[in-house]
C-alpha cells in the first residue's frame, strides 16, 4: 500500500510539473510571438506615437477608417474590438500607455455600450495569457470571481478559453498565421446592405459607466484630448431618444447617431458598411481635425 501511494504521488507531483511547464511555454508562445489581435499588440508590441486612436466596440471596429486620417498626415489606429465592452476599452488604453505609446486624441465610442456596466467574457478571454507577465492586467482583475484560479491554478486559464487563447490559437500566433482584426490600421470593414432593417432600443438605458470614467479619468491624467461619440444606426430604430438621453447623462458626448441614415449605407441596422464608415470618418475628420 505504501508502494501504490507513493506511486500516486509521484504521478500526481508529475502531473502538476506538466501543467507548469504547459502554463510557461503557452505563455511565452504569446509573449514572444508577432501579435494576432489587438490586445497582444497593445502589450507586446513595440511603442508607437498616435495622433489619434479609436476606442469601443464593434461599432468602433466598423465605423472608424484610420486610413482617411493617415492621408491627411495623421498618425492612427482603430482599436474597437467586436464585442467588447468599455471595460476591455479602459484596460486596453491602460497598456498602451504602459509600453509607452503616446496618444494625443482618443475618439472613444460611448452609445449602446453605456446599457450597462458588463464586461465581454469572450475579450476578456484574450487579456489571460498575459495576466501573470502584467501587473495591469493583473491588477484590473485581481477582484473579479475566479480570479485565484486563473492566477494561480496553472495552464487553468488555458484550458477553461481554450477556444479563444488554446492550442490552436497559440499555434497560429507562433506560425504568424495573418489576422484580419489587425489590417488596415485595425478597421474592419463590413461589405454589402442590409434588409429589413430595424432595431429596438426600447428596453435600454444608459447608465453610468465606471469604466467609461476611468478612461476619463486616465484622458485627464495623461493630457489625451477625449472625443466621446456615439455612432449611427439605420432610420428605423425604435427608441431613438436613447442617444439623447446619453448625452443627458454624459453632456461631454456628441451625438451623431443621425449623421449617417440611409439605409444605402449599412451592413445592419447597427453597423454601418465600408462606405457608410467612410463617409461617417470624414464627418470626423473634418469637424475635430481641420
Amino acid at each position: 500500500m505504501k508502494r501504490f501511494l507513493l506511486h500516486l504521488l509521484k504521478v500526481f507531483i508529475g502531473f502538476i510539473a506538466v501543467l507548469y511547464l504547459l502554463d510557461y511555454a503557452f505563455t511565452a508562445g504569446y509573449v514572444n510571438s508577432k501579435p494576432r489581435n489587438k490586445i497582444a499588440l497593445a502589450y507586446t508590441g513595440k511603442p508607437q506615437d498616435y495622433d489619434v486612436i479609436f476606442l469601443g466596440s464593434s461599432r468602433a471596429n466598423n465605423h472608424f477608417v484610420p486610413q482617411l486620417f493617415i492621408d491627411k498626415g495623421y498618425s492612427a489606429y482603430n482599436f474597437g474590438m467586436s464585442g467588447s465592452r468599455l471595460e476591455e476599452s479602459a484596460l486596453l488604453l491602460e497598456l498602451l500607455l504602459a509600453k509607452g505609446t503616446k496618444i494625443k486624441n482618443l475618439v472613444v465610442e460611448v452609445d449602446l455600450n453605456i446599457n450597462s456596466n458588463g464586461f465581454s467574457e469572450g475579450t476578456r478571454a484574450y487579456f489571460y495569457p498575459y495576466l501573470k507577465e502584467s501587473v495591469q492586467i493583473r491588477d484590473y482583475y485581481k477582484n473579479i470571481e475566479d480570479f485565484d484560479q486563473l492566477y494561480y491554478l496553472p495552464f487553468y486559464r488555458y484550458l477553461k478559453y481554450d477556444a479563444k487563447i488554446g492550442s490552436r490559437e497559440l499555434f497560429f500566433t507562433i506560425a504568424e498565421r495573418p489576422s484580419k482584426s489587425l489590417q488596415r490600421h485595425g478597421f474592419y470593414p463590413l461589405k454589402g446592405k442590409g434588409k429589413n432593417m430595424k432595431y429596438d432600443l426600447s428596453k435600454y438605458s444608459p447608465k453610468r459607466n465606471t469604466a467609461y470614467e476611468k478612461i476619463k479619468k486616465i484622458c485627464r491624467e495623461n493630457n489625451i484630448r477625449l472625443i466621446a461619440v456615439t455612432t449611427p444606426m439605420c432610420e428605423n430604430v425604435k427608441n431613438a431618444a436613447y442617444f439623447e438621453d446619453v448625452v443627458k447623462l454624459y453632456p461631454e458626448v456628441h451625438n451623431f447617431e443621425a449623421v449617417v441614415t440611409s439605409d444605402d449605407y449599412f451592413s445592419s441596422c447597427g453597423h454601418m458598411n465600408e462606405r457608410g464608415a467612410t463617409v461617417f470618418t470624414q464627418f470626423l475628420l473634418d469637424k475635430f481635425f481641420q
